[in-house]
């Protein structure tokens, strides 16, 4: 045994290397070093350290290796060793003088290293049982006197405080490291933009802090602090929430998942539980300004389960308590975005709907700032001049069509303006035969105009002017007609007699003539009766096929008697409600006007098609040389004629018993002949053929 002059200095040299905050197992070798050499018999000397589990795991001592054993992996387990038991229970230095009378020491361990006494020592700092020192002698007793146990003592005590400086050390390092990567979280979430960013950094930091595991969170849909439920999942690998959850099974009592974070919202704090499948699970709430935004879901397995019976949860709250005011702006301004979003998606649909109503209205649409210039144009708008809307968009009428200047079309453009009114007019375009009806409204600081095609709505005016032109002259000739004849019968009759009288023989070719054109004045009367007439009577089922097959033999002698050719052709079409006579009126009528248009040699062609199912046409068509379309508007006018010896009422009659019928007469001519059609309305028939006429013939 070293004298005390040596022990004074080795406890001063061992205090000194504890007050430096060395290395634990550097001190506590250097006790033990210590404690062997203050006792020479002393073989081995080993310091045992708890595990976590209750076990106590060599740590330091000397030798290091023992009968082929490290010390490290030598462990003490109190629920097998009573000797250690009773250590741990009485925190009392206890003396084995002979092993073979004292059954408490471990008897595998007293014949593996041939133990024949022992001094086992409790390593305690104030309450707390901090680890064991076992010493023996290799195959014989140590016969330890009172003193030499103290000394050992001495050197356990210093141990004690060694370990517990280191912990004390150990703790302070472990929170200085906390607060830095708090700092270094709060650092970096300050760059992050998105909840997705903030996320993925809050998750980089728990894995720090816990281990490894997975991560989630539930962001909650209500900001309120009750009864919140999880509206959005994001996981930290990127997993689906159905996998998530599929991953939960086993959670310990008969509480599910969502329950769980349905708790951990309510409550405010940290939940922990362990599955069935021995994986470990924490629920952490994101709280900010008191309100919970979301709960962070962290699985661990393995050794990380292992180790999560007892995580740093503080911690690992901490960090989630330092992203929390993050999150919570990030979410709010998500949440600003996506109503900003919303309502523009919204204005934009909106506008949009705006914009296809304008856009599918067959008028056109445009509209003119304060400097007369196109700020908007939809795709009907009519442009003069073959213009496209790119070429005048953001160009000044007046400058795009300047000969406009000083029409209606300016002054009332000029009045809506600078009046703020509304104005309405109607103007013909030069370039084309359209009629428009403009409507002008003002509109923020210009105008906006719609330009209506009315050339259909003249077309009916002027055909309501003509009925109106018919009804008038109804009404004449309902008036005149019997006053006009009675005299002119009671003159032709003395004209007859006077022509069988032998004194006036030498006038009677003047007699015949007077009474030629009695007749003559006569058949004008008829047939304005019939142009003013507005009623047909005697109207039957019929085939308009047969009437023009009754009168084919008068229309091929006619043409035959002028030197011209005839093809008539016919489809098979629907019986219509008709009037022969009339009927037969309208075709001679038309016929002759087409004979009367062309030259000798030229043909003539009438034929009947159905058309689209719901029309029956008569069609006729001649090869003259056309209509001067200057007075295709006044066909068909009582009394308009242009030929010499016309009496104006032939086309007069065919509109008047095309409308009796309730049809239409069209016009299409040009250079190589001029075409009529009659179309008479009919409900279409199944198996109904369907037929055209643009010149055909047989």
């Amino acid at each position: 045994m070293v004298n005390d002059q040596s022990r004074y200095s080795r406890l001063a040299n061992i205090t000194r290397i504890v007050n430096m905050k060395l290395d634990l197992y550097e001190v506590l070798q250097q006790v033990t070093a210590a404690i062997s050499e203050e006792i020479v018999r002393c073989d081995s000397v080993g310091i045992y350290l708890p595990e976590g589990d209750g076990t106590y795991r060599g740590f330091a001592g000397k030798p290091e290796i023992m009968s082929g054993v490290t010390l490290q992996s030598q462990i003490i387990d109190p629920e097998t060793d009573s000797l250690a038991a009773e250590l741990i229970e009485t925190r009392k230095t206890i003396y084995i003088a002979d092993t073979s009378t004292d059954k408490r020491p471990d008897p595998r361990s007293v014949e593996a290293f041939q133990i024949k006494s022992l001094l086992a020592l409790p390593i305690s700092y104030e309450k707390d049982f901090i680890g064991m020192v076992f010493l023996f002698d290799y195959g014989m007793p140590m016969n330890l006197t009172e003193s030499e146990i103290e000394s050992v003592e001495a050197y356990v005590n210093m141990a004690a405080v060694a370990i517990e400086n280191a912990k004390s050390f150990h703790q302070k390092e472990k929170l200085l490291a906390e607060k830095q990567l708090l700092l270094d979280l709060t650092r970096e979430l300050s760059f992050c933009s998105t909840i997705r960013e903030s996320l993925k950094v809050c998750f980089a930091y728990l894995k720090l802090a816990l281990g490894d595991g997975d991560f989630a969170v539930h962001i909650i849909k209500s900001s309120s602090t009750h009864g919140g439920t999880p509206a959005q999942f994001h996981a930290a690998d990127g997993m689906s929430e159905q996998k998530w959850n599929g991953r939960l099974v086993g959670i310990a009592g008969t509480t599910s998942y969502v329950e769980l974070l349905k708790r951990a919202v309510s409550r405010k704090e940290p939940i922990q539980t362990r599955l069935g499948t021995g994986q470990e699970l924490l629920l952490l709430p994101m709280i900010s300004m008191g309100k919970v935004h979301g709960i962070v879901s962290a699985l661990c397995s393995g050794e990380a389960a292992e180790q999560a019976m007892d995580l740093p949860i503080p911690f690992a709250q901490s960090i989630i308590d330092a992203a929390a005011p993050v999150f919570s702006n990030l979410l709010y301004m998500d949440r600003l975005e996506g109503m900003v979003e919303e309502r523009t998606s919204a204005l934009y649909a909106a506008n949009k709907r705006v914009n296809s109503v304008i856009e599918n209205i067959t008028d056109g649409f445009f509209v003119l700032n304060k400097n007369w210039e196109y700020t908007y144009i939809n795709k009907h708008l009519f442009l003069p001049k073959g213009k496209r809307a790119d070429e005048v968009f953001g160009k000044n009428i007046w400058e795009v069509y300047p000969e406009t200047i000083g029409t209606l079309t300016y002054t009332e453009f000029h009045r809506a303006m600078n009046d703020r009114v509304t104005v309405r007019f109607e103007t013909q375009s030069d370039e084309q035969d359209f009629w428009f009806e403009i409507t002008a409204y003002p509109f923020d600081d210009g105008i906006c105009c719609v330009l209506k095609n009315i050339k259909e709505k003249k077309k009916y005016e002027n055909e309501l002017k003509r009925l109106a032109n018919l009804e008038l002259i109804g009404q004449m000739a309902a008036g005149i007609s019997h006053e006009v004849r009675n005299p002119m019968t009671t003159v032709r009759g003395f004209l007859q007699l006077m022509v069988t009288d032998e004194q006036l023989k030498p006038h009677a070719a003047h007699f015949n003539l007077m009474i030629d054109e009695l007749d003559r004045a006569n058949a004008i009367i008829t047939e304005f009766l019939s142009v003013g007439n507005t009623r047909t009577s005697d109207m039957k089922m019929m085939g308009l096929n047969t009437i023009l097959e009754d009168i084919s033999p008068l229309i091929k002698i006619d043409t035959a008697n002028q030197n011209k050719q005839i093809q008539i052709y016919t489809q098979e079409v629907p019986e219509l409600l008709l009037n022969h006579n009339e009927i037969r009126q309208l075709i001679i009528n038309l016929y002759r006007n087409g004979l009367e248009a062309m030259d000798e040699g030229k043909t003539l062609t009438i034929g009947t098609y159905l058309e689209n199912d719901n029309c029956v046409v008569l069609a006729v068509q001649d090869q003259g040389s056309g209509i001067d379309p200057a007075i295709i508007e006044k066909i068909g006018t009582p009394f308009y004629t242009t030929k010499e010896q016309g009496t104006g009422l032939g086309l007069g009659i065919c509109y008047a018993v095309a409308a009796r019928h309730n049809a239409t007469i069209d016009i299409e001519t040009g250079p190589e002949g001029t075409i009529f059609f009659t179309k008479f309305p009919v409900k279409a028939e199944p198996g109904a053929t369907h037929g055209s006429f643009h010149g055909e013939t047989e």
